[in-house]
């Protein structure tokens, strides 16, 4: 049955973005694609990695727009314990290395736009899953539909805001007695541009979301960028992302005595409220 609906969904939305017989050579449907990478490393006594990408196809064909994201970031790090085994004039040394994870997110998700006319604002639908273990995030799906308008829309500027309904499926990590797992809410977007100079701008991106079942479960994604062109498909962009989520997951963490025993038992507390990435990465256009 799922098979089957999803099938149905494609079909539908490939329906609605091909071209009527005979117009094809008037639209057309434009892809570009945009793919930003990030690698940070480091080695001696103590090494880290932090691995970043993030992929972007959009299309655009008469009334109709389709973009599909991707993109993770992945952080490591290792120290090495050594040990000297012997004697002061006489000994071994003994070198374990110990790496972990230290953070860790993906997300995927698409959407599609269409709109009414000239200022008469759009229709879009989308879909999405994103993952955050280290914030308390097994696995998160949304779906979401609405309304919105581009108040400005031009090669210098951009200023687009939407709302719309969701519906979210939320599996934590270490999930809270009596939780609900689904929930109906809804969720405004604001996406803004400006052109600072013939080859940078500043653009800043802000969604809300908010459940129906929790009022107080209020979450926050704002990206602001300054992007400098280097040439026609290359670019470096620099970005700061703040994620708020005013009532966090939990996480699971050990309990110990105040003597500093381990009792033997986990509990649950909140995890931060407040993330931040800033993150400065070379962007390829094709």
């Amino acid at each position: 049955m799922i098979r089957y609906v999803g099938r149905c969904s494609v079909a539908v939305l490939l329906s609605a973005l091909m071209p009527a017989a005979g117009e094809g050579q008037e639209t057309g449907f434009e892809w570009t694609n945009t793919t930003e990478l990030s690698y940070v490393s480091t080695s001696g006594n103590a090494s880290s990695g932090t691995l970043g990408l993030k992929g972007s196809l959009e299309g655009q064909g008469g009334p109709n727009q389709v973009k599909f994201e991707f993109g993770g970031v992945r952080a490591s790090s290792s120290a090495t314990t050594r040990t000297a085994v012997g004697t002061v004039a006489d000994f071994i040394l003994v070198e374990v290395e110990r790496s972990e994870t230290t953070a860790e997110s993906y997300f995927a998700r698409g959407r599609y736009d269409r709109e009414f006319g000239a200022g008469a604002g759009f229709g879009f639908a989308g879909a999405g899953w994103d993952r955050n273990t280290f914030s308390g995030i097994q696995n998160r799906f949304q779906i979401v539909a609405g309304l919105g308008r581009s108040f400005v829309d031009g090669e210098a500027s951009r200023f687009k805001a939407d709302v719309g309904l969701t519906y979210t499926i939320q599996k934590d990590v270490d999930p809270a007695p009596g939780a609900d797992e689904a929930f109906g809410g809804w969720r405004m977007s604001v996406d803004a541009m400006r052109a600072v100079s013939p080859n940078a701008q500043v653009n800043s991106e802000l969604v809300i979301n908010n459940s129906f079942a929790d009022v107080d479960d209020v979450r926050a994604d704002w990206i602001n960028s300054l992007s400098v062109s280097i040439n026609s498909s290359l670019a470096l962009k620099t970005s700061v992302q703040l994620l708020w989520d005013n009532v966090p997951a939990l996480l699971s963490v050990p309990l110990e005595s105040t003597g500093g025993v381990p009792a033997g038992i986990d509990v649950l507390t909140p995890s931060s409220k407040l993330d931040s990435v800033v993150t400065l990465t070379l962007v390829i256009k094709l």
